[in-house]
């Protein structure tokens, strides 16, 4: 994986804009996706980087919020446009948002993180669950070879084979974007807590079921959900031997790393652990140097 303390993840490099709304829109229950006309974040953010979201005009609530890259946005030349983003209504910040309309403004910030690493593979294996699906759209397709990201010369990789996204959600009614992921022509497998749609039981269940079936290549996953569901991907991920990156979902106040409230536990190389940022060493870490517990 790249370096995480490489310059082009400092917050001195995230760009602060002031962008209009082009549509927000319902994908699911209380799920929404918000478009963003911001030219100049758009085509610089890669998959797995995030963006600091504010209201604009707005002192309560006065910290902003952190969201994922879902999708950028492409003009009629293939040039991008703007960013869009996949939030769940739950709190004061998420419902005042999903009552935003277009041309409405919000303040942001970013790129933001590392992103997700420019490694060939053959099968990538994306394993969500609630809404941690919103980082895998664009990821999804990068590797299949269908949209490009950032400045091409940093993310110059072989496309994937194959891509499968292994999404579990409580109910039917929470699935955001199925249809959108198997158009891009990703693999979609759905579990869901209550069986209303896909298998009946956890999404750790359908990564089981993909790593039975006959490797064709190497394979890695990428994970973003839950903490205790990625700690159960972690883990079968190195019974697997298999190369595992996850998106934390740490909250956050600042997003630059000046407020140190997004720490996560990390394994030192010279043994023992200490803590790192997640909006600066992060979101993206290997699954196996964290400390789950």
């Amino acid at each position: 994986m790249t370096s995480p303390l490489h310059a082009a993840y400092y917050a001195d490099q995230a760009l602060t804009v002031t962008a209009p709304v082009i549509e927000n829109v319902q994908l699911a229950r209380d799920t929404f996706r918000l478009r963003l006309e911001c030219p100049q974040i758009a085509q610089r953010i890669v998959p797995g980087q995030f963006l600091m979201l504010r209201l604009a005009d707005f002192n309560d609530p006065l910290l902003g919020r952190p969201l994922a890259l879902y999708d950028t946005v492409l003009d009629a030349s293939g040039a991008a446009l703007g960013v869009d983003v996949v939030y769940l209504r739950l709190g004061k910040m998420t419902s005042r948002l999903a009552d935003f309309q277009p041309s409405q403004k919000l303040q942001l910030w970013g790129p933001l993180g590392n992103g997700f690493p420019a490694q060939t593979v053959d099968h990538l294996i994306m394993v969500a669950g609630g809404i941690g699906q919103t980082p895998f759209m664009a990821l999804g397709r990068e590797f299949l070879g269908g949209r490009r990201y950032g400045a091409t010369d940093q993310r110059n990789f072989a496309p994937a084979r194959r891509v499968t996204l292994c999404y579990g959600a409580r109910r039917a009614d929470y699935l955001a974007g199925v249809d959108e992921f198997r158009a891009a022509g990703i693999d979609v497998r759905i579990s869901t807590d209550n069986g209303s749609a896909g298998h009946h039981g956890f999404v750790t269940d359908l990564l089981r079921q993909a790593l039975d079936e006959p490797a064709q290549g190497t394979r890695r996953i990428v994970c973003c959900g839950p903490e205790k569901m990625m700690e159960s991907v972690s883990r079968i991920a190195a019974q697997a031997n298999v190369e595992c990156q996850v998106s934390l979902e740490t909250p956050m106040a600042c997003g630059i790393g000046i407020c140190f409230s997004c720490v996560t536990k990390v394994r030192q190389p010279s043994g023992g652990w200490d803590y790192r940022r997640t909006c600066v060493e992060g979101p993206i870490f290997n699954a196996q140097d964290l400390v789950w517990s």
